[in-house]
Order: C-alpha cells, then structure tokens, then sequence
C-alpha cells in the first residue's frame, strides 16, 4: 500500500492525544501529591515550581542531541525509545516516596522524553511541502486535546482512588502512546546515509536565519510568560473557596477550559492565519492572550475565573500554531527537523524558567498579581512582535539550505 500521509498525521496525532494526556494527568495535584504523600510542608510553592519546571531543563539541554540522532537514525525510533523510557518513569513516579527523589524522577523524565518533538519533526519531513502548515496545525490540537482530558482524568482519579494512583493511569496511556508509534507510524524521506550534524553545526545554521532566530525569541518569551501560573493554579484554586478534598477536581476542570477553547479555536485560526498572514494572528493571540490574564486579575470565585481562563484560551489558541507555522515558512526543508528541535529546546528552557519564576513570586507576592504580570508580558510581547515584524530582512537570509550556510 502506498504511504499516506493523512494516514501518518492521523496515528501521529492519537500518539500525541495520549502522550500529552499521560503527561497533564497529574498537572492538578502535583502540589497537593508533594504535601500530602510525600510530606512537603514548607515552600510548597518552590517545590511545585521546580519539580515542574526541572523537568523541562534536562529536555532543553538534551533535545539537540536526540534531534542529531533522529537526523542519523531516523524520528521514529525517537518515538519508540521515547515511549517506553516515560512508561517506566511513571511508574517509577506511582512507588516514589521521598520529595529528592521525585525530583531526580523528573529530571530522568525529561532527558529520556521528546514524543511530542519527534511527532512534529516527523510530520513535518514527510508530509507534502504545500500541507505541512496545515498539517501542523492538525498536530497543535493533539496536544492540546491530551491537556482538556489528562486533568480532568488526574482530577478525578486523584479524587476517587488517590493522586499516587493516577501515576499508574499515565503508565498505560504512554505505553499506547508507544505502541501507536511501533506499529503504525511511517517515516519515508529518512536518508541513513547522510552525515549526522553536531551542534555547533545547528546552531550555525540557526543563527544565520535572523527571522528564525527572532521566531525562538518569541517562543521563549511567550512560555516563560505563560508557565509563570502553571504550577499555581492548584494553590489558587484553594485560596478562591475549593476543599483541599475537591482541589484537585476544581483545578481539573479549570486547566481543561483553555484546552477546550485551544481545540475549538485553533482550527479556525489557522484558516484566519492562511488568508491574512501567520505574523498578524499571532500579534491578535498574543493581544487577546495579555488582555484575558489582567482580566483574571478581577475575578475572585471559581466561575468567574474559570470562564476567564476559557476566553484566554480562545485566543492564545492562536499562538502556538502560528509559531509552528512561521517557522516552515522560514526554514529550508533540509533542516526543518533540527529547527523544530531548536524550537522544542527554546519551549523547553523557557518552561522550565517560568514555573520556578512562578514558584518564587507564590511566596513573596499574592497570585492574583502575577495575573498582571503573565499579562503584561504578553502584551509586551505582542509590541516585539509588531516592531520586528516591521522590520524588512532579505530573503537570502531566510530559507538557506544546510550546504548553503556551510559553504559561507
């Protein structure tokens, strides 16, 4: 049977859809899993932060050297090396008992991941030239799928049975996340014969982009903006009213708004994106996003707030897929793969950064005022956006191909 590629996008996307949804199942009570079971009682907002956040620095520092290998082996035995390691380490996480070592679990969590990276990467080397936008912005709402259904099933399982026990839930999504990828995923345009590049090499190459360079800037500054709040919402949605025995529901449900509002709205933006440019819709996300979090600022009870964090959602719901597309638009095709990795590499710092930034600030200023913040920064962002966008750059220094920037 010939290869399809709508075929590859839809088992690309169910890997996603599960791997994301592992993942987001104990985003609720992360906080309440290091009180009650592993016996924080102090700083528990640091501790959230960085065991959230550590995670994502080992992924950082280690993601150019899996997108080298994927680039010499191919994207996926990425997905299948990365599957089964996160099927161990959640299990591993379901029978921790000591806070150090759960951290220690984190940081192995991150050096051994990169599904998601891998799936793009993959998507984006062996779809047709004139789909992979589209295609991408199909992928976006993978994950964002996985984060409506991962709290809302770590909500209600840590409600019914336990939060150790929801470790156990995401052991058996990622191991099908992993037999997804063994079974069903294709790769067609893998050449084995090609050199494998270093790193230095990469990054050579990245640099020579400016417009490539300046759309990683953009991803850094809008995720450290955004994960500020994630590890306190939890705390948050204590502090507005919830029983610390409904908490981890409550703050389920509110972390699944902006991925139900991510789902609804980031097709549409992606049409929107086509007709009037990929820049313009994420300049109104980012707008629209900055605007969404002062809001929260005003709203003290659940409801409210909840129906906030789903009205910010509709337009960050912009973001992201515009960035994914602005980056096949500037980038060569030969060195799509390791741009995006690139891409991972800057989330991935940047979401580290943010959560323990976010865990500091928990401790010396109330939550509602880093509400102003995340807000402000977007808004921020959203001018960068606007001046760089307004800058002209030649096109000699956009789409360079890898032979290209070495010859120079």
């Amino acid at each position: 049977m010939s290869f399809s590629w709508k075929r590859n996008l839809f088992v690309l996307w169910i890997g996603v859809f599960f791997c994301s949804t592992a993942y987001s199942i104990s985003i609720p009570f992360l906080p309440i899993f290091l009180h009650s079971s592993l016996g924080v009682q102090d700083h528990l907002e640091l501790w959230s932060g960085i065991s959230f956040g550590i995670t994502f620095l080992s992924s950082a520092l280690i993601a150019p050297y899996w997108g080298s290998l994927a680039d010499k082996y191919g994207r996926k035995p990425m997905l299948i090396r990365s599957g089964y390691s996160l099927a161990v380490l959640y299990f591993l996480n379901y029978l921790v008992t000591d806070p150090y070592l759960f951290v220690g679990l984190r940081i192995f969590q991150g050096l051994l991941a990169g599904f998601v990276p891998a799936s793009i990467a993959l998507v984006a080397t062996n779809t047709p030239e004139k789909h992979v936008g589209y295609a991408l912005g199909v992928m976006s709402t993978a994950g964002a799928t996985g984060n409506i259904v991962g709290p809302l099933i770590g909500g209600v399982v840590s409600h019914l049975w336990g939060n150790r026990e929801a470790f156990l839930f995401s052991t058996c999504v990622v191991l099908i996340a992993a037999l997804i990828a063994t079974l069903f995923a294709k790769e067609t345009t893998f050449n084995r014969s090609s050199v494998r590049s270093t790193v230095k090499e990469d990054l050579k190459i990245a640099f020579a982009n400016r417009p490539f360079v300046r759309v990683l800037g953009l991803t850094m500054m809008v995720t450290c903006s955004v994960m500020l709040l994630e590890p306190l919402i939890t705390v948050y949605v204590l502090q507005l009213g919830a029983s610390q025995q409904d908490a981890s529901l409550s703050s389920g449900i509110i972390f699944s708004a902006v991925g139900i509002a991510t789902v609804l709205a980031a097709p549409r933006w992606g049409k929107i994106g086509g007709k009037i440019g990929y820049s313009k819709v994420l300049f109104i996300g980012l707008l629209g996003g900055g605007i969404g979090n002062l809001l929260q600022y005003v709203f003290t009870n659940l409801y409210g707030f909840g129906g906030l964090r789903f009205f910010y959602g509709l337009f960050f719901a912009a973001v992201y897929p515009s960035i994914n597309a602005l980056i096949v638009k500037l980038t060569a095709a030969d060195f799509r793969g390791r741009a995006f990795s690139l891409n991972q590499s800057a989330t991935q710092i940047a979401t580290m950064i943010g959560p323990i930034l976010g865990g500091i600030l928990g401790g010396l200023i109330p939550i509602r005022a880093i509400f102003i913040i995340n807000g402000l920064a977007l808004l921020l962002t959203a001018y960068v956006l606007k001046r760089i966008s307004d800058q002209p750059y030649s096109a000699s220094e956009t789409i360079m191909s890898e032979n290209e920037v070495r010859a120079k």
